[in-house]
């Protein structure tokens, strides 16, 4: 067996491992029977091995995606004058959250209107 395949072997059973485990960390806080949240976080490492075995992903480290969920969640609970508020609860400036209302704004309209041609 070649170093590289060990490395890779390595890597793959510590990933399931890890989604194992903080599979059932995440449902056991949420008040999941504990037997059930260990069987929960195997049958998702099961499922993923076995419907993504053999693929090739590579998983980016930035957060884009965590902040464009984060934008909606602002943008969905703007009511037009709770700036303040909104910074306060996202622990933003007022500043940031203009910007993120309307970024988000941009991106709503852009989806509803299709682009002429």
């Amino acid at each position: 067996m070649t170093a590289q395949k060990s490395n890779m072997e390595h890597q793959r059973h510590e990933l399931l491992s890890e989604i194992e485990r903080y599979t059932t960390h995440v449902l056991s806080d949420h008040s999941i029977d504990p037997d059930v949240a260990v069987q929960a976080g195997a049958a998702v490492a099961d499922y993923l091995a076995e419907q993504w075995g053999g693929q090739l992903i590579n998983i980016p480290k930035d957060y884009h995606w965590k902040l464009a969920k984060r934008d909606v969640e602002i943008y969905e609970a703007f009511t037009g004058n709770n700036y303040a508020e909104l910074a306060r609860t996202y622990n933003m400036t007022q500043r940031g959250i203009y910007k993120v209302i309307s970024r988000a704004r941009k991106r709503d309209i852009a989806r509803r209107q299709p682009r002429l041609i």
